[in-house]
């Protein structure tokens, strides 16, 4: 679990992880250089087996991944749930994703009122150049209730919350891309899995609660925004299927520097134009 300056979210986290009916042999968090009271809220855990790395500097999601997963490699664990701090797992929910005999899972989100609001894509087309988004379908849009979904899903993308892997699937794709820092670690991560052969799939049973709404699509024109049109621009570079798609960045920034009066603004056209500039430095 990767956490920063959260630590009231934290705290709900931790309570679900040791509410769990089936408890994980290990609590790997990653506090990235919280100023808050985050360190106060781990030092008093003492119903987890928790373990806590602290980088000097806050590395991102992408980053705090990155050392989780290697540190939970390295003891030689052969399943990893990765999970963020706005999230609290049903009692059951380890236990129903350890009954499914798989190398890759996901746990299915709602909010605190109980509706779907699980985004895995069940499409994420990288084939077809004039999709703008490449997520054309997910889960939510596409069952609408988790009562209408099958037993499991198979997805395209995922988000590092709720994902489970095993072992195997790290050997063979390496570690999660700490470069992307936020936004897309979770997406790359699943491309370069599936395209290692691995399938992944969402489990209608396993319920993991989101206690935040889903706004970071609003903030293009800030900080966040940079982050996602370069960690997107990256994707289509790295995994595009063709040409044309692989091109489909400067489609996309060229369209932004021409709706700016009427939308983002000069903000946005900064962010959009360093995104298109350093997407090409990630490969």
């Amino acid at each position: 679990m990767v956490t920063f300056n959260r630590a009231s979210l934290l705290r709900g986290m931790l309570a679900g992880l040791a509410a769990l009916e089936h408890r994980p042999d290990a609590v790997i968090v990653v506090d990235n250089a919280s100023t808050d009271e985050t360190p106060d809220v781990l030092a008093a855990v003492d119903d987890l087996p928790l373990q806590v790395i602290r980088p000097a500097e806050n590395l991102g999601g992408a980053g705090g991944f990155h050392l989780g997963v290697e540190a939970a490699r390295d003891q030689g664990f052969d399943r990893v749930w990765l999970m963020d701090d706005d999230v609290v797992p049903a009692p059951d929910c380890l236990g129903v994703l350890m009954a499914n005999d798989e190398d890759c899972l996901t746990a299915v989100r709602e909010d605190t009122s109980g509706a779907l609001v699980e985004k895995a894509a069940v499409r994420f087309d990288l084939r077809n150049p004039l999709r703008i988004k490449p997520k054309t379908a997910m889960v939510e849009t596409t069952y609408g209730t988790r009562a209408a979904m099958p037993e499991r899903v198979e997805v395209e993308n995922v988000a590092f919350e709720g994902f489970m892997c095993r072992r195997r699937v790290i050997e063979a794709i390496g570690l999660p891309d700490p470069s992307f820092f936020i936004f897309y670690d979770d997406v790359d991560y699943a491309l370069r899995a599936r395209r290692a052969g691995f399938r992944i799939w969402a489990v209608r049973d396993a319920v993991l609660v989101r206690q935040l709404d889903f706004d970071q699509q609003h903030d293009l024109a800030g900080w966040k925004g940079y982050y996602m049109y370069r960690n997107l621009f990256a994707v289509h570079r790295r995994y595009g299927e063709n040409a044309a798609v692989r091109a489909k960045p400067w489609l996309i920034a060229a369209a932004v520097v021409a709706l700016a009066p009427v939308r983002g603004g000069r903000a946005e056209v900064r962010n959009v134009r360093r995104a298109l500039r350093d997407a090409r430095r990630m490969g």
